[in-house]
């Protein structure tokens, strides 16, 4: 069973090149805001990026 006050991993997948044609890393698919942000987020707001991120690479799929 996962730990539920475990800390929100970092989606970062050491691929960090931005696609300058959608603004988002190819590797983690984040903004650059989003990137900058991430430390200082909690973790509701973290959970909410990682949902943001599987649509974007669903839409990528596309």
């Amino acid at each position: 069973m996962a730990d539920p006050v475990a800390p929100v991993p970092s989606p970062c997948n050491s691929v960090c090149r931005m696609n300058p044609s959608t603004g988002l890393c190819e590797g983690c698919f984040r903004t650059l805001d989003e990137i900058a942000a991430w430390s200082r987020l909690d973790d509701d707001e973290k959970r909410a990026v990682w949902q943001r991120l599987a649509q974007r690479r669903q839409e990528s799929a596309a």
